[in-house]
């Protein structure tokens, strides 16, 4: 998508006749950058107008290490945008989507050549945010899944609930739409991730003493939440959340979970030196959009690398490599092995690097 922002945290009102600051970003293209940038073999499938806006947005993600060779050009239609204002102290951030007719919402999946985009493959990452934009979309995140499952990849899903999305079946409420449709693609997930929400928005399987919306998690309580949700999708190996607690929009803890599904252990990231659950205390946030694709990168990247693998490192790793993105201005996640390394071993005091 095109991403325009007001700059700096002003609002659109204030900025508007004016300069916007127009990026890239979404979802699945924030997951492909973050690993582009860490050096691991990436490619991104989609489908964008043929038009100068998409060359660029492309151009991009060429430059971030991104296989961009597969993506489906069209002559016709749009790409879609998303306007954004950065929050403040109490006011929280704002999205604003512009994703009608947009392409990727309007080619079903036969459009596609599924067979060549997977050529090649041995995981695919999907988000709940491309089937909420229509029926389209929806029947073409399940056809990919399916053949993808077919073919022996290994598949996570994010949950990604988006509810200003998820209102493409008239009579159907979105949080019902949500969760048939996330269901039927979510039968082939080998890694289901999370937010704190995620769960309860799409599923109903809320957090025992818990208030989201306030901030206020209780963290032992998601061990209850990703119990029910592998009782419910039996193939899963992992299950994952990003926990996110809310001072204000400037300042936020951040932390995450991994749970084994084949042993019920469940790790927590980041710990203290007593082993005990410390989230990270961002405070002064330059931007958290992308804030959970970097945490899905991360977990990717993690359980790839033998170096990261073990269950309670690769929370570790993703969780550090998320807490970075909220240092980043835009959607990507333009941080180094290197600097994620540095903050799970305790370099987070911001001193320069000379």
């Amino acid at each position: 998508m095109l991403r325009i922002a007001a700059p700096d945290k002003k609002r659109l009102l204030q900025t508007l006749p004016g300069n916007l600051v127009a990026t890239y970003g979404g979802g699945e293209a924030n997951v492909c950058a973050s690993l582009g940038v860490l050096g691991m073999p990436v490619r991104y499938l989609t489908a964008l107008p043929d038009n100068p806006v998409a060359s660029a947005a492309i151009a991009e993600l060429r430059k971030l290490n991104v296989d961009v060779g597969h993506i489906d050009l069209q002559s016709e239609g749009r790409m879609g945008i998303y306007f954004v204002e950065h929050g403040a102290c109490q006011r929280g951030s704002g999205v604003w989507y512009d994703r009608k007719n947009s392409v990727i919402s309007e080619l079903p999946p036969e459009k596609y050549d599924f067979e060549k985009m997977l050529s090649d493959v041995a995981h695919l990452h999907l988000t709940g945010i491309t089937p909420a934009l229509s029926r389209n979309a929806y029947e073409t995140t399940l056809t990919l899944a399916a053949l993808a499952k077919q073919k022996g990849c290994t598949i996570s899903v994010d949950l990604n609930f988006r509810k200003k999305l998820w209102n493409w079946e008239p009579g159907t409420g979105k949080c019902e739409l949500a969760a048939r449709c996330m269901g039927e693609i979510l039968q082939y997930a080998d890694w289901i991730i999370g937010n704190e929400a995620d769960a309860a928005d799409v599923f109903g399987i809320i957090p025992a003493n818990s208030d989201v919306e306030k901030g206020e998690l209780d963290i032992d309580s998601y061990r209850s939440v990703a119990a029910q949700l592998a009782e419910r999708f039996p193939q899963a190996k992992f299950i994952a959340f990003t926990l996110r607690g809310s001072a204000s929009a400037d300042w936020n803890s951040w932390g995450g979970m991994l749970y084994d599904c084949s042993s019920g252990s469940v790790f927590f990231a980041p710990l203290d030196e007593k082993g005990s659950y410390q989230p990270y205390e961002i405070r002064d946030i330059v931007d958290r959009f992308g804030g959970g694709d970097s945490f899905c990168a991360g977990l990717i990247y993690a359980l790839y690398n033998e170096k990261y693998s073990a269950p309670a490192t690769a929370v570790n790793f993703a969780v550090a490599a998320s807490c970075l993105k909220h240092t980043v201005e835009g959607d990507y996640n333009i941080v180094s092995e290197k600097e994620i390394s540095a903050l799970m071993n305790g370099g987070g005091s911001g001193r320069v690097v000379r």
